[in-house]
């Protein structure tokens, strides 16, 4: 990876034997690496049994957990905050497994939508919960940066699964929650 990054450089006209790119294109690297280490992630091996015994059967939400991706069009970034609730159907899962499973996701090459609904199944099949419901808020460089430029913008999806589909009265309570 270090060498096409070298050539990518070189490509624009730059000299990678200058002093502030010598070691550009290992740093790229690297970088690329770990923005992109969800690949090398298991689900499975991530939650590794962290599901509990639980009578609890009201919704458990975790909110504002911080995203960072890649667009796949672009491998540029987006970056944001991703809403998670469920309703237990006898187990709930540690805290911190949920925000692993929005890393897992996100630390792949992305669209909004996917990663949303990629979330929202893998704890409904993982919880076996009644319902999941994820909203992710996100900005996106290739928006920002590049083409039409707008600053401001922020994209928002949701996935609604379970109860938060069927049930309005879920899906409200859930939306209402995390504003």
């Amino acid at each position: 990876m270090k060498e096409h990054y070298k050539k990518i450089i070189q490509s624009i006209g730059e000299d990678t034997d200058r002093p502030g790119l010598k070691t550009t294109p290992e740093r790229a690297a690297k970088a690329f690496q770990y923005l992109t280490a969800g690949y090398k992630e298991d689900v499975d091996r991530v939650i590794n049994n962290a599901l509990f015994p639980s009578d609890n059967d009201e919704m458990i939400i975790i909110k504002d957990i911080e995203l960072y991706s890649l667009c796949e069009h672009h491998l540029l970034p987006f970056f944001g905050k991703c809403h998670v609730g469920y309703l237990p159907n006898g187990k709930i899962i540690g805290l911190s497994k949920v925000a692993r499973v929005v890393d897992i996701f996100s630390r792949r090459l992305q669209i909004q939508e996917n990663l949303t609904r990629q979330i929202a199944e893998t704890l409904l099949n993982h919880i076996e919960a009644k319902g999941v419901g994820v909203v992710i808020e996100a900005k996106h460089l290739c928006m920002m940066m590049r083409g039409v430029e707008k600053q401001n913008s922020i994209m928002k999806t949701s996935c609604m699964l379970g109860d938060f589909r069927s049930k309005s009265s879920t899906r409200s309570e859930f939306l209402s929650l995390i504003t």
